[in-house]
């Protein structure tokens, strides 16, 4: 299978790229420097001004690619550039598939659980109606873009991956290694998690299996309180985590992007279940022995 992945040097995109080339596929990365990638990840790198050439003829089209939530304070700038680097990119893919004769069988592209907005403890499902902040707006024009390619189309909502590359999870290690760590506030905001195995799993999941399209929620099947994620990843360090961060504390410190970590989402796995999905990591205990212990 030759399949086209946007993203392939981030840390779901390199995983998946991983994922692709042990199982024998071909992988075709778009970066806007690929002249930087490394020659030995073993990913025919290709610009962007080649995504219809790189199109026409492949498999499948994963849309991963897109300017980091928690990576900078969200300037007007940055909104923009997180903005451009998701919807304008989803529309010129689109684009690039409907103008190809030989049209790839499967797009799937990327959004977030962000799209519900925090909603404390209710029970987020594919259908349930999308929030309002930034994030949320960002996500529904995500998915918007990514629609009238002409093919099988999913759409995965992310949750927060674990990752020891990078992401969440790589950020929270060193003050819980050091036994500083601990819940956001009284930690009872729901937290919407998935392995980094699992996310991969997913896309590898909705890229074979006819008929599965629409909306798919990348979570596990266990959504946690930060309290119980706290105190989990503390076991698995074998450290304390009994140092709370004050909300507010968080907000000057991060400014509007803090409420990545304060939303309260519980997610339902239900779908991806249901369609035959088969989670490596369901609790986060054991998904967290497996990262970190």
């Amino acid at each position: 299978m030759r399949v086209v992945v946007t993203g392939a040097s981030g840390t779901i995109g390199g995983a998946l790229a991983r994922a692709l080339r042990d199982r024998g596929d071909t992988v075709i990365g778009i970066s806007r420097s690929p002249a930087g990638q490394p020659a030995a990840a073993g990913v025919d790198w290709r610009s962007w001004d080649d995504l219809a050439a790189a199109v026409a003829g492949s498999d499948a089209v994963v849309h991963l690619a897109g300017a980091g939530v928690a990576d900078k304070r969200w300037s007007a700038a940055r909104k923009r550039e997180m903005r451009e680097s998701r919807v304008d990119t989803a529309r010129r893919i689109v684009a690039a598939i409907q103008a190809a004769d030989d049209k790839p069988a499967v797009f799937v592209s990327g959004s977030a659980v962000g799209i519900y907005g925090s909603r404390g403890d209710e029970l987020l499902t594919e259908e349930s109606a999308p929030g309002d902040d930034f994030l949320a707006r960002l996500c529904v024009d995500w998915e918007a873009a990514a629609q009238g390619a002409g093919v099988r189309t999913g759409i995965l909502r992310t949750g927060v991956v674990l990752a020891r590359e990078g992401g969440a999870l790589a950020k929270l290690l060193p003050p819980f290694k050091l036994g500083a760590g601990g819940p956001i506030g009284r930690g009872r905001q729901q937290m919407a998690w998935i392995h980094r195995d699992d996310i991969v799993g997913l896309i590898l999941h909705a890229i074979d299996t006819p008929g599965l399209e629409g909306a798919l929620n990348g979570v596990a099947p266990e959504p946690v309180t930060n309290a119980v994620f706290s105190k989990a990843l503390g076991a698995a360090l074998r450290r304390p985590a009994l140092m709370p961060m004050p909300p507010l504390a968080l907000r000057l410190l991060l400014g509007e992007r803090a409420g990545v970590l304060t939303a309260s989402q519980r997610v339902s796995a239900d779908r991806a279940l249901e369609s035959g999905y088969t989670f490596r990591h369901p609790e986060i205990g054991g998904a967290l022995r497996d990262l970190v212990g």
